[in-house]
């Protein structure tokens, strides 16, 4: 399976000022939730105090790579920007293609690298483009809407790719997922954001 990334750059100030609005970004999210209902989790997208609350958790100054489950419309993809590196990378995974070709029109940034594919596969996609082991995964899929088979298989392969001492970073709208991810990461934090719909709990999970 190839797995071609697209990189952009090299001047995201170009786009300053015309990435949609909020209600634009919503409006195409709603969208893709009545169509992939099983590919979107939520019909209303996260709320930057969600954001916020999950990406205070990253050691920016130390993070070389950062791994991105699920950008939707990009709205954690250009937060993690705003706070990554100038000599880091973010790789960012989606399914959606709709979602990647929003993605790639409105979010433009050297350090991006936008693929289409499932996030079961993150390990051949690093190999492929020839990046080391993740810092950080920061993950916005709707683990609650996957099979066990595919949810088991994304959870292990997200343990394989990252470094020791790498976390992976998600949230849920209800505490279910704990016992997945405790069979695989040995080290897990809670959290919880209620300034989000619907309220959200966040996973810290340590490898």
């Amino acid at each position: 399976m190839a797995f071609i990334p697209r990189h952009f750059g090299p001047d995201p100030a170009e786009f300053e000022g015309r990435y949609p609005s909020r209600s634009k970004q919503a409006l195409f999210f709603v969208r893709n939730f009545l169509k992939h209902p099983r590919m979107v989790g939520s019909v209303i997208p996260s709320s930057r105090f969600l954001i916020e609350r999950m990406l205070s958790k990253v050691d920016w100054p130390n993070t070389e790579l950062v791994l991105e489950y699920g950008p939707g419309v990009g709205i954690f993809t250009k937060a993690i920007l705003k706070r990554l590196r100038p000599d880091a990378t973010l790789l960012a995974i989606e399914t959606n293609p709709e979602f990647v070709q929003f993605v790639e029109t409105w979010v433009r940034d050297p350090r991006l690298l936008l693929v289409h594919g499932s996030a079961a596969h993150a390990d051949a996609m690093l190999a492929a483009n020839h990046l080391p082991a993740a810092n950080y995964i920061i993950s916005c899929l709707p683990y609650a809407a996957m099979s066990p088979e595919d949810r088991d298989a994304i959870l292990r392969t997200a343990h394989r790719v990252l470094r020791p001492g790498g976390a992976f970073i998600s949230y849920h709208y209800t505490p279910a997922m704990l016992e997945s991810l405790h069979s695989i990461f040995g080290s897990i934090r809670r959290d919880f954001e209620p300034l989000n719909i619907p309220p959200a709990w966040l996973f810290y999970c340590q490898r």
